[in-house]
């Protein structure tokens, strides 16, 4: 569009991060504006997972997470090799729904992201159901091959949406200060400007 930017139409779908199984379809159109704006994004999906499935598999990993006797800590997940213990598994899940929040609120036309590793997390032990987490995670920038550190506090319970605050470092660009609130299911993301924590 000459006078707006450039506009993209999407067709893809959305896979389950472990089994890999498909969990939908979905049509979007993207505006990535000649200004330095966010793009302008309409998503609409179709999901083949039922959702009394995805609240189940949301409550197991919660209550996984909940049941744990001491607060949860680690480092480098997955390791140089690849691997993920067991017992982080829950910890690296919430880690990938909590960092989709950061690449989508980051990537521009240009430049894209994948979470890396999370590089540590530590578990906050509150009083009500919610559960919390201080990660650090690296993310690999496509295509400079830089890799971004971003602090990230996670806090969710299931039926309610993932609430994520961030600030990122990268040696080109300093430090990065962002914060919302996601769905884990993907059912939508509302934005909250200028938290800090």
């Amino acid at each position: 569009i000459p006078e707006s930017g450039h506009k993209y139409y999407l067709q893809f779908t959305t896979e389950d991060y472990k089994s890999r199984e498909n969990v939908g379809s979905c049509l979007a159109t993207v505006l990535y504006p000649k200004t330095k704006s966010p793009p302008a994004v309409n998503i609409k999906c179709t999901y083949t997972k039922d959702q009394k499935q995805i609240q189940e598999e949301d409550n197991g990993v919660y209550q996984k997470i909940r049941h744990q006797t001491k607060p949860i800590i680690g480092n480098n997940i997955p390791d140089s090799y690849g691997n993920i213990e067991p017992a982080l598994e829950p910890v690296w899940a919430l880690a990938v729904a909590g960092s989709s929040y950061i690449m989508w609120e980051k990537s521009t036309e240009n430049l894209g992201y994948f979470m890396a590793q999370v590089k540590s997390v530590k578990q906050w032990i509150r009083k009500d159901d919610f559960i919390e987490f201080d990660y650090t995670v690296l993310l690999h920038e496509i295509p400079t091959q830089e890799i971004i550190s971003c602090h990230m506090r996670l806090t969710w319970l299931p039926g309610h949406p993932l609430k994520v605050k961030y600030f990122c470092a990268s040696e080109n660009q300093g430090l990065e200060y962002g914060s919302g609130m996601e769905s884990g299911s993907a059912a939508g993301i509302l934005h909250e400007r200028g938290a800090n924590f």
